[in-house]
This record gives C-alpha cells, structure tokens and sequence, in this order.
C-alpha cells in the first residue's frame, strides 16, 4: 500500500504524514515544486515538471488497488477510483464507485456556469479545523478498506 497526495494546494499534507506514520505506510507528496522536503523516512517528495496535471499524471500513472490517494481533483479521483485505489478528500469525503460520477457532473456544471458568468466568482468556505477532523477520520477509514 502507498499513499499518495496530490499536494499543490493541499492543506492537509501534515495530517496525512501523521497518518502514514501511524501505520508506517509510504507517503508520497507529489507536487510541482516549492514544497519544503520532510526528514520523515516514510515520506518522499516528487517533484514533477512544471505544466497542467503533472502531478495528477504522475499519480494517476501509478496509484492502484489497494492504495489511497488524497486529492480536491475529481478528474484525477476518477481515474484513481477506476484503477481500485480508494480516494480521499481533504475535507474528509470518500469518492467511490458509487459517488464519483455525480462529483464528475457537477464538477462539469460548476466549470460551465463560471465561464458563462465571469462574475460568478465564489471562494468557497474557509478550511476548518472540523474539516481536518474529517479527514483524519476520513483517511483512517481508507487506510483500513484499502489493508483488507
């Protein structure tokens, strides 16, 4: 088993290396620079090239049953979830067989809306410290699905 975290723009790469730990998995930080490097041995940085989804090439590439992978890309989750890694959003939210088409939809609408209306800009809520709680738990249950 790997982890795997999409981690440009992840808030919850030091959750994720606490869980790895915990349960002496192999975490891999996949991004396209600028992250500083982790003295944890079970952690290892992957710089990838610079452009569009190289990271989410590079993870989608190898993630497969039996692994988990922690990304907010839902196309990149979609391809995770077809090759039977288990997916985790950072707020703590299982994208599975069963929900990933109709994250795909709205994903897709959402993207369709904002360029037909390019004063529809929203944020979004904050990143709260209940979001980190579930996704410590959310992780945990993945790492336990993903062991059996």
């Amino acid at each position: 088993m790997a982890i795997y975290v999409d981690a440009d723009a992840c808030p919850v790469k030091a959750e994720a290396e606490r869980v790895a730990t915990r349960h002496r998995q192999t975490l891999y930080l996949v991004s396209n620079g600028g992250l500083r490097p982790s003295d944890n041995p079970l952690v290892e940085m992957v710089y990838v090239t610079e452009g569009p989804d190289e990271a989410d090439k590079w993870i989608a590439a190898r993630a497969s049953r039996g692994d988990v992978v922690v990304t907010n890309d839902i196309p990149l989750a979609a391809r995770c979830v077809e090759a039977g890694a288990h997916v985790v959003k950072p707020n703590g939210e299982a994208l599975t067989q069963a929900n990933i088409g109709p994250a795909l939809a709205t994903r897709d609408l959402m993207t369709d809306l904002r360029a037909a209306d390019p004063f529809r800009q929203g944020g979004g809520r904050p990143f709260s410290r209940a979001d980190r709680t579930r996704f410590l738990d959310g992780l945990e249950r993945a790492i336990r699905e993903a062991a059996k």
